[in-house]
């Protein structure tokens, strides 16, 4: 651990980040996407785009799996030096950092309806789902080990925001109550007991 400390952001906040911008830009393009008849047909978009949800969801929710898992083993305790981001800040930060390739994505979807209507957007929200349901096992994870997991605000920068990629070479763990965020990062009901 440096000594001077570090900022550290949840890493379930930061997987699930994206879950909201693509499962909503996702729903929204489906439905404009069904009003476009396709070469293929509405019916024949919609039974493939739900295909689609379902394999995405799934793949989205299982990738990196292992990753996650030998990072959470070899978790080193955050240090009382180390400085915790909001979960509204780790929110804004990774939006910030993705909002070109949402509205890149967003407009693909948008622009694949003419093809084959709503599969385009039902992909993207069934990667959002995705997101949410690895964000649930993080945070099942971190309450079977009553330990919440973070990662390295700079090794989240610019716009990476993979809290199991390349560049993240180590977690920190702390209490359970630490943080303005549930395990699995979603908002705390309410104030957590210190």
């Amino acid at each position: 651990m440096a000594r001077g400390g570090q900022g550290l952001a949840r890493v379930a906040v930061v997987v699930r980040a994206g879950a909201a911008p693509l499962w909503w830009l996702g729903v929204l393009a489906a439905g404009i996407g069904v009003l476009v008849p396709g070469l293929t047909g509405r019916r024949i978009g919609v039974l493939a785009g739900a295909a689609l949800f379902i394999v995405a969801a799934a793949a989205v929710a299982s990738v990196r799996r292992k990753r996650y898992t030998a990072l959470a083993r070899s978790a080193d305790r955050a240090g009382k030096h180390d400085v915790l981001q909001d979960r509204a800040v780790t929110l804004r930060n990774w939006r910030r950092g993705h909002r070109w390739w949402l509205l890149l994505a967003f407009l693909a979807a948008l622009g694949s309806a003419f093809a084959v209507p709503a599969a385009g957007g039902l992909l993207m929200a069934g990667c959002g789902v995705g997101l949410w349901l690895k964000s649930a096992w993080i945070g099942r994870r971190e309450q079977d080990g009553e330990a919440l997991l973070w990662v390295r605000v700079d090794w989240l920068a610019g716009g990476n925001g993979r809290p199991a990629g390349k560049a993240v070479r180590a977690y920190r763990s702390t209490g359970i109550a630490a943080g303005d965020a549930a395990p699995g990062g979603a908002r705390r009901k309410t104030a957590a007991p210190v």
